[in-house]
């Protein structure tokens, strides 16, 4: 204004006039253009995503996905934008996400979409920074996640029938989305939304016990009014059965076998290809070597897809964590389920705490030439700290942290998890459960393969040894009277993938004997250490000072002071063995000291200044200290063959 004024000096009245009328004009003529211009842009919505040439059209006009998976409850909410800003300095176009049924509805007919639930926040962000989304609603989603993303209730139901028509399971299906569906509709292209692809399942062909529940699925879709391209996703012998009508068939793959595409040719001629599943990296199971891709070998597969003018989704883009109980289990042509670890880092081209890699930098180059405008500029790392190590405290013992656990059940025969009469009559899902007997004798207790998975044993609070897959029979000690025989049973993750997932139920899922004569009367305590059970520990004046020599299982007290804006960080336990970290009530997730995975990611946003209240759950040992480290341990590595 000042400029003007002194420019109007120079100025006489009629052009002082003359000048403020055209800024005026300007004005109005700018805000109709931008106006007109945003309902241009919703109103050229005419023609969504199509598959009826050999190439995808958006549009009409010829569209190639470049897309990356990012899991939004894998990621802390406050890092979804960091993510997705990153994915799209990448050079990626399209964001892709299961959803979790599992943590939508946690209880039947209890559903959540809050906070780090928040679907319809997510898929609002994606829009807004203009990303395209291919949604993966399941109900079955794999994701080396528990029972694939199934919630565990269902399993209560003796005779069910997962991934079929059984009435038990559709019921529930129908339930589901009708929730989840209505929340996805005003998100679809047609709509103005991001959304340009719904997936029918996840992978069916690989299963393929019912031939009439992939149209259920389908129909399940579209009569809740989902309007956009439909896909199926299978690797290549999935493909022979995975399929259904009026679904696009995509493949799923790390290696490129031009048979593989060949075939796709065959069953779908003159139609877009597209790696649903591009493996960027892999899984890790505890107990193993950490599993890495190489960037060098994977740049020349990318390059090659590209070429073949075939679209491409990286599976995994950002891997993130598998916080609390949630990882899966592998179960495919190994005598018994091994766990997954709690990183979900996969090896993928964004890091599990959100850093760039080698893999990253050199796809983001190919990328760029799939574009004419240059891609964004990166996105500025954050900080990490690695803080001082913190001392335990205090220390409660697992016998006197039961009286802040639900009432334990009483009853004849062993009960397994999902049967127990808990959270209002769902079962338990994730956790320990104690199973406590009298016995009368020594001798040999064996468990008939009916410890699912892990045990702990004690008689009379004395730890005896662990029973498990391998570990089926136990020597108890001599001694005098009745004592109390205990087994706290871990679920330690239930199979994700595979003809199992009927079986995945937990806890004792059967008779044990002692001396062969069958157990009987047990007291059962359900240990599935949500928040409320945590708090309820935390304000409890039942603590310990260290100095009193602990008693394990345990939990172990300690505060992380934070004296500035808190950073990321990595816990590492070298003097611990095996167990679970909570950070002001929040559950990281799963450590064990045999590997590979050595450090637990701590983000940032939960922790804040001031003192931080950590617990830790223990099975056998501690040094009494809780380390921290700028980078994580994922331990020795191995390349994925």
């Amino acid at each position: 204004m000042e400029t003007l004024s002194m420019f109007g000096l120079r100025l006489s009245l009629k052009q002082r006039y003359f000048l403020l009328l055209c800024v005026a004009v300007g004005g109005i003529l700018a805000y109709q253009f931008t106006r007109n211009h945003s309902e241009v842009r919703k109103m050229s919505r005419v023609e969504g995503l199509r598959a009826n040439l050999s190439q995808f059209t958006l549009e009409r006009k010829p569209f190639r996905i470049l897309g990356g998976s990012i899991h939004y409850f894998r990621v802390p909410r406050a890092y979804w934008e960091d993510r997705l800003l990153k994915m799209k300095a990448c050079g990626l176009n399209t964001l892709t996400t299961y959803v979790p049924w599992n943590l939508h509805e946690p209880e039947q007919g209890v559903f959540n979409f809050e906070d780090q639930l928040d679907l319809d926040a997510y898929l609002r962000l994606a829009a807004n920074l203009g990303l395209w989304v291919i949604l993966r609603p399941g109900p079955y989603i794999c994701a080396e996640w528990d029972l694939g993303g199934l919630p565990s209730w269902l399993l209560r139901d003796p005779n069910m029938k997962l991934r079929t028509t059984y009435p038990g399971f559709t019921n529930a299906v129908n339930s589901f989305f009708n929730q989840l569906i209505k929340k996805v509709v005003p998100h679809q292209y047609s709509k103005g939304g991001p959304i340009i692809a719904v997936q029918v399942e996840n992978e069916y062909g690989s299963y393929a016990k019912d031939k009439e529940y992939m149209p259920f699925i389908k129909e399940a879709l579209l009569s809740r009014g989902v309007t956009e391209l439909l896909l199926t996703s299978d690797n290549k012998e999935g493909l022979k059965l995975g399929g259904v009508k009026g679904a696009l068939e995509t493949i799923n793959f790390q290696k490129l076998n031009p048979n593989d595409i060949k075939y796709l040719d065959e069953i779908q001629p003159q139609k877009p290809k597209l790696v649903m599943e591009y493996w960027s990296g892999w899984f890790d199971l505890w107990g193993e070597l950490h599993h890495v891709y190489a960037a060098e070998d994977i740049i020349p597969v990318v390059t090659e897809i590209l070429k073949l003018d075939m679209s491409i989704n990286l599976y995994m883009f950002h891997g993130g964590t598998n916080f609390g109980f949630m990882s899966g289990a592998f179960a495919v042509g190994m005598p018994a389920p091994k766990p997954m670890v709690t990183s979900y880092d996969y090896d993928a081209p964004l890091s599990e705490a959100g850093d760039y890699t080698t893999k990253y930098h050199l796809l983001r180059n190919l990328f760029s030439l799939y574009h004419t405008q240059p891609l964004p500029e990166l996105p500025s790392l954050r900080e990490r700290r690695a803080y001082q190590p913190v001392v335990i405290q205090q220390h409660l013992s697992l016998w006197d942290s039961l009286h802040f656990s639900d009432k334990p059940m009483k009853s004849v025969r062993p009960v397994n998890m999902e049967n127990l009469p808990v959270n209002n009559k769902n079962g338990q899902s994730y956790g320990y459960t104690l199973y406590e007997t009298t016995i009368t004798s020594e001798g040999t207790l064996n468990s008939k393969n009916n410890i699912k998975d892990r045990a702990l044993v004690f008689v009379d609070k004395h730890f005896i040894g662990v029973l498990d897959y391998k570990t089926q029979e136990l020597a108890l000690p001599d001694g005098k009277g009745k004592r109390t025989l205990s087994l706290l049973v871990e679920n330690c993750g239930r199979v994700n993938y595979g003809k199992t997932l009927d079986e995945q139920r937990k806890g004792l899922v059967g008779d044990i004997e002692l001396n062969k004569r069958v157990l009987r009367d047990f007291i059962i305590h359900s240990l599935s250490m949500k928040p409320g059970f945590v708090n309820r520990l935390e304000s409890s004046g039942h603590w310990t000072s260290m100095r009193q020599r602990p008693s394990f299982p345990g939990f172990f007290q300690g505060r992380l002071y934070v004296n500035s804006f808190p950073k990321d960080t990595f816990i590492k336990l070298p003097g611990w063995c095996k167990g679970v970290v909570f950070i002001n009530g929040k559950n990281l997730g799963r450590y064990w000291s045999i590997g590979p995975q050595q450090t637990l990611y701590v983000p940032g946003p939960w922790l804040h200044r001031g003192d931080n209240q950590v617990i830790v759950f223990e099975e056998q040992e501690t040094d009494g200290k809780i380390q921290f480290a700028s980078s994580p341990d994922y331990g020795m590595p191995v390349d994925v063959q």
